[in-house]
This record gives structure tokens, C-alpha cells and sequence, in this order.
């Protein structure tokens, strides 16, 4: 009889689970598939009948040394910009989560979900129109302070983090609330009673209950940086060529998208060796 249960009860998980493998494979594997596929052809079936297996796109990563410093720049972005997301999305989901209450959290909930509302190229002209020399900003700052002052952010390092830091903050605020929420109060209360500080409090027990939760979200934040090609198109100019606007140009522009599916694949390696490097670190931030 209990072998009838459980055979029941993993039929019935089977087939609840079931649509979701369904969409995993025909929106995820299956495209990931034929990209791989293309990785290795010397040109597309469609446009050349003559095209063959080969290694070449992969080689050229490894023989091609702008490949590896416009890798190396991506990923320093995004660690800069993930960097940018943690010290200003911890704090304000500390203060969500454990200081605001009623409507004015609601309120401040709103506003931080408020750029999943808008489309992402708006979002980034808006930046544009902020940051350009004698902008928005540039005003503000000039009417305010007694000198004039000369903003140079546009088409630079600066305003593309600034973009990319807009965009992906939400998602840190959002698991880091997640995870502050959960701590039970008692604990709080508990070190308050025994003379703990607020100093104290945050770093012996907010910040380490919570950790996983900014962890992940740094992580949420690290991976579509790495390959991101819209900010860095618009906001960098000339300075905003990175490895995901390589990517970007194989497709779109050259049309190699054999060469485009290999760097592809080559960033996604790169990213998992990243994730596979920081495992222990998230690991003992569970436990």
C-alpha cells in the first residue's frame, strides 16, 4: 500500500510538473540547443549550402586578445554595478523591512518597482536626457550651487553603471526585503533587552540571517550585466563597447552568427566558472 502511495503521489508531482518542463525545454533548451548547434558551423545552413563543422569560432576567442579584454571589462562591470546595487539596495531594504510600516511602505514599494513598469529603452533615453552635458541634471546642480559646474557623464564608464544600477536595483531591494522580512522579531527584541546596539544588531544578526537573500540578488544582478548591450550602446558611446555589444554587433551587424553563438556560449562559460569560484562563499552564507 505504501509503495502505491508514493508511486501515486510521483505521478501526480509528475504531472503538475509537467507543463513547466514542457516550457523549460521549448523556451529554453531547445534554443540553447540550435545556438549551440550554429557555435560550431563555419557559416548558416540556410545561407550556405557548402558550410561544415569546425572549431574556428572558438579559437578566435582564445587567438584574438580584444575578445578577452572586452571580457574582462564586462565582467568589471559588473562587478562594479553589483557592487552599486548591494550598498544602496541592503539599506533600503533594511529600512523597508524592519523601520517603515503601513502605507508609507507601500508607498516606497511602489517606487521601487516602479522601472519594471516602463519599458527598458525609455528608461535609458531618460537617463540620457539626464545626464548629456546642459541637461537635467547639470541645471539642477548649476541652480543650486553658487559656481557653475560642468557634468561630462554622458557617453562615458560612469553613466552606464548609473543606467545599469537603475535598471537591476530592484532586484536586490526585493530578495534582501524578502530575507529581512523572515527573521523572526523575537530575535531582535531579544538582543535589544541584553544592551545590544543597532550596530551590533545589523551585524550579528540582520545581516548575516539575511545574507542569502543579498546574495542572491547580487547574483540577479551580476549575471544580465555581464552580457548587457543596450546601456552600454546608448549611455557609453565609444566608451560603451563591451564584450555584450560585441555579441550584439555578430548578430545584428556582421550577421556571423556562428562567431556570435561561440562568444555567447564562451560568456556563459565564463559566468559559471565565476558562480562555480564564488559556490563555497554563497554556500556558507546559507548554512
Amino acid at each position: 500500500m505504501t509503495e502505491l502511495t508514493a508511486s501515486a503521489d510521483r505521478r501526480r508531482l509528475f504531472a503538475l510538473l509537467s507543463p513547466a518542463y514542457l516550457w523549460l525545454t521549448l523556451a529554453v533548451f531547445l534554443p540553447l540547443s540550435a545556438m549551440l548547434f550554429f557555435s560550431f558551423l563555419t557559416d548558416l545552413p540556410q545561407d550556405n549550402p557548402d558550410w561544415s563543422a569546425t572549431f574556428d569560432n572558438y579559437a578566435r576567442f582564445l587567438t584574438n586578445p580584444t575578445y578577452a579584454i572586452l571580457m574582462w571589462k564586462s565582467v568589471k562591470l559588473g562587478l562594479m554595478v553589483t557592487l552599486g546595487c548591494v550598498l544602496i539596495g541592503y539599506p533600503c531594504a533594511l529600512v523597508l523591512a524592519r523601520t517603515i510600516k503601513g502605507r508609507a511602505r507601500e508607498t516606497l514599494f511602489l517606487l521601487v518597482i516602479l522601472p519594471f513598469w516602463s519599458n527598458s529603452l525609455v528608461r535609458i533615453f531618460s537617463w540620457a536626457i539626464v545626464l548629456r552635458g546642459n541637461g537635467m541634471l547639470e541645471h539642477a546642480l548649476n541652480w543650486l550651487l553658487p559656481f557653475e559646474l560642468r557634468l561630462e557623464l554622458m557617453f562615458t564608464t560612469h553613466a552606464v553603471v548609473i543606467g545599469l544600477i537603475h535598471s537591476y536595483l530592484p532586484y536586490v531591494i526585493l530578495t534582501s526585503y524578502l530575507a529581512l522580512q523572515a527573521i523572526d522579531d523575537d530575535l531582535v527584541d531579544a538582543a535589544r533587552s541584553m544592551g545590544a546596539s543597532k550596530l551590533t544588531i545589523l551585524r550579528r544578526i540582520l545581516l548575516p540571517l539575511s545574507l542569502p537573500g543579498l546574495l542572491a540578488g547580487a547574483v540577479l544582478v551580476f549575471v544580465p550585466v555581464v552580457g548587457s548591450f543596450m546601456e552600454p550602446r546608448i549611455l557609453g558611446g565609444r566608451m560603451g563597447t563591451y564584450y555584450g555589444t560585441l555579441i550584439e554587433d555578430q548578430f545584428v551587424s556582421v550577421y556571423n552568427w556562428p562567431l556570435g553563438a561561440a562568444l555567447s556560449f564562451t560568456l556563459l562559460a565564463v559566468v559559471l566558472l565565476i558562480l562555480a569560484c564564488a559556490s563555497p562563499i554563497l554556500g556558507k552564507a546559507r548554512t
